[in-house]
């Protein structure tokens, strides 16, 4: 089966505040994905679940019509982004008569969602992965914390050294 893909374009809400929620769920199997967005306390939850239940089932359907069995726990949320929709634009009475502006964001959603190729048998290698990554960054903090400290203390000696002399006030 192909990848599987659901919009929603327009959304009322601002893209900063969607992308926040749809980073959790990038790379994420769609039942973790779907479990992590019901009890999330943020508004941007509920349009963004509501889109990747439109996902699954486009892919269901994409399944029924290829005469393919779709596996739903197989699902991953392969690519997911938010992206800027059109802005409405108002304004707001100001002191002395006048207006300010107020720009209303709004957001378009997409996910495409795609059957895992392999069950998770990556698990081992990826936490040996990451235990050789703490190694190297605790062999690199160690090295390098020191001479970088030195440094930076340098230049901001340099730079406040160099605020302390005005010339323009004959200190």
């Amino acid at each position: 089966m192909a990848d599987v893909r659901a919009f929603q374009r327009t959304a009322r809400q601002s893209p900063y505040k969607m992308r926040l929620v749809i980073d959790q769920i990038r790379g994420k199997g769609v039942n973790e994905a779907l479990a992590l967005l019901r009890f999330s306390k943020k508004h941007a939850a509920r349009q963004i679940e509501k889109v990747l239940h439109s996902a699954v089932a486009n892919a269901e359907h994409h399944g029924r019509i290829a005469n393919e069995p779709v596996d739903v726990d197989v699902l991953y949320v392969k690519h997911a982004v938010v992206n800027e929709g059109p802005k409405l634009k108002r304004f707001t009475p100001a002191a002395m008569g006048r207006a300010t502006p107020i720009q209303k964001r709004t957001s378009h959603v997409e996910i495409v969602v795609a059957p895992r190729a392999g069950r998770p048998a990556a698990g081992r290698a990826r936490t040996a992965g990451r235990s050789a990554g703490r190694r190297r960054a605790a062999g690199a903090g160690g090295r390098g914390g020191a001479s970088g400290t030195a440094r930076s203390g340098a230049r901001s000696g340099a730079r406040s050294g160099a605020r302390t002399k005005n010339p323009k006030r004959g200190h």
